[in-house]
């Protein structure tokens, strides 16, 4: 009884402090609230003291930081969208991403020592004091004879602290999913903050962010659009991580785009990010303005790699579509995937879908980044998938919450940045490789040694089928039979020569300059033979 009372207590301090600031129910969103909950932002928006010297966005600072470190979290998502809650506000809100109040020294080496023993006083000589702090851990400056190193700390009782905001959270999901309307459960709230806890817990154990950054570095080499700091195993335990130092400035010190070429900054920044999450399914899911780095002649360095996203093959497909097709204006194709993927029920009409979709995308066809509202986007895009009963899929809510992020931080770079434009050499190139003959190719070979191992395994299936029948009361000789006459040596053969000749096909096409292609000369044969190899 007191668990869920204390539970109701911080999410109702929540609501009251998000309303009261006017970020819960921003001024697009308010016409499509309940009526209560106009009611209840009018009446709690007036109590906001209006005639207070500290701003709205400086308040609601102070106030998330004192609710601990979920919150924070949710502040640091806002800080990157100052189309949707203002640039001032938006501003204010960056304090929190690495200026928050540090835990002192003492309390840095009690970590220190029970993680490493008598051997911590070696390692970690000459600890300057903290130099950045957040709602997590803190980052301290380390100077030995091999190296200048960050030496990142977590927060002492964190993890305790960071249990009770999510079981409040999973605490609200699960009455959202019991009590809420269609709309709302079709939002799939557990599913959600599942996620979201799920990487929240990950980030409290710096040995999977250790992990994460030195996997993460090998990717970002390969284009080159983004540095990544090496990992120093000898100090990094389960409450320590320690990394290179970086020669860079924050992205939240005014000083850090000092003759640098923004539009590049930008457009490295969103490349960066695709260029992983489309290629190798594996991203930084944090990206605020805190964890990147800007060196003196540009270089991008990421840091802090407690949260990281990975989606496989289909969602990866699925986005790469949905941007080209916005990007070439094909709304009927960007239908098409939704449906293909299983995102809308397949009783609803592929042309009104398209004809939706169209609504959305032809208004901001062509303008200036700096003239289109994202909050109007998100509305519109919000009341497509109510009417279409499209539901949330989990596995894309990192995704979706971090390419929010990255044009928001890529915008306060270079105001007129333009995440399409951005996106479109990385888009065609994974297309290309993807829907024409490389692709192609990939996908015979695949297709030919599942084949062979679904072959080899008939002889073993049949005897287990054996085994499981002979508690059955029901006939299965005929079964048997086929499946003997299936896996004959005779037929075994064959398929081991059909699977030899798709490979052979395979190496053959890959022979193909397919470099020369572009995504307009992949033919819509091409794609046919795909879907059809892919199901």
């Amino acid at each position: 009884m007191l668990t869920a009372l204390s539970d109701w207590f911080r999410l109702a301090r929540l609501g009251a402090v998000m309303i009261r600031h006017d970020v819960i129910l921003p001024s697009e969103y308010r016409s499509h609230a309940p009526l209560l909950l106009k009611w209840a932002g009018t009446v709690l928006r007036i109590t906001n003291a209006s005639g207070r010297k500290a701003r709205t966005g400086q308040t609601l600072a102070a106030e998330l930081e004192k609710m601990g470190p979920a919150w924070i979290k949710l502040g640091q998502l806002l800080a990157t969208r100052p189309d949707i809650i203002g640039v001032t506000a938006a501003q204010d809100l960056a304090r929190l991403k690495d200026k928050l109040a540090p835990f002192s020294r003492n309390l840095a080496e009690t970590t220190l020592k029970s993680e490493f023993g008598a051997e911590s006083k070696t390692l970690f000589a000459n600890l300057s004091p903290p130099i950045a702090a957040a709602s997590i851990a803190q980052v301290h400056k380390l100077e030995t004879l091999t190296g200048t190193y960050a030496v990142k700390i977590l927060r002492p009782g964190v993890e305790q602290i960071m249990e009770q905001e999510l079981r409040a959270l999973r605490r609200l999901a699960r009455f959202a999913t019991d009590n809420g309307s269609k709309t709302l459960r079709r939002l799939e709230p557990e599913a959600f903050v599942e996620t979201m806890a799920q990487s929240l817990t990950n980030e409290l154990d710096l040995r999977f962010e250790a992990g994460a950054a030195s996997e993460f570095r090998e990717i970002a080499a390969l284009d080159g659009f983004v540095s990544v700091p090496k990992v120093d195993w000898t100090r990094t335990s389960r409450r320590v991580l320690t990394t290179e130092w970086v020669n860079a400035r924050s992205l939240t010190d005014p000083l850090a785009l000092e003759g640098i070429d923004r539009k590049d900054l930008a457009n490295r920044m969103t490349r960066g990010f695709l260029a992983c999450a489309l290629d190798h399914g594996f991203f930084h899911a944090d990206m605020h303005e805190g964890n990147i780095m800007v060196g003196r002649g540009g270089e991008l360095t990421l840091i802090d790699f407690g949260i990281m996203g990975r989606i496989g093959m289909n969602e990866r497909r699925f986005l790469a579509e949905i941007l080209h097709g916005f990007l070439n204006r094909n709304y009927r194709r960007v239908a098409e995937v939704h449906f293909e993927a299983g995102y809308v029920p397949t009783d609803r009409s592929l042309g009104d879908f398209a004809q939706a979709l169209r609504s959305v995308g032809e208004p901001i066809f062509g303008q200036e980044a700096s003239s289109v509202s994202m909050g109007r986007v998100l509305i519109q895009l919000l009341d497509i998938t109510e009417q279409f009963g499209m539901r949330l899929r989990p596995e894309l809510v990192l995704l979706q919450k971090t390419m929010v992020q990255v044009e928001g931080v890529s915008r306060s770079i270079d105001p007129d940045h333009n995440i399409w434009t951005a996106a479109q050499p990385i888009v065609e190139r994974w297309t290309r490789r993807e829907f024409g003959p490389e692709g192609i190719a990939r996908k015979v070979k695949e297709t030919a040694l599942a084949t062979f191992h679904a072959v080899n395994r008939l002889p073993a299936l049949i005897d287990r089928m054996d085994r499981d029948n002979k508690t059955r009361d029901y006939d299965v000789a005929a079964r048997k039979a086929r499946l003997r006459r299936v896996s004959h040596p005779s037929r075994i053969l064959w398929a081991i020569i059909g699977a030899a000749a798709l490979w052979t096909s395979a190496w053959m096409v890959q022979r193909i300059d397919y470099e020369e292609l572009t995504v307009e000369n992949v033919s819509a044969n091409l794609r046919d033979q795909w879907k059809a190899i892919a199901k």
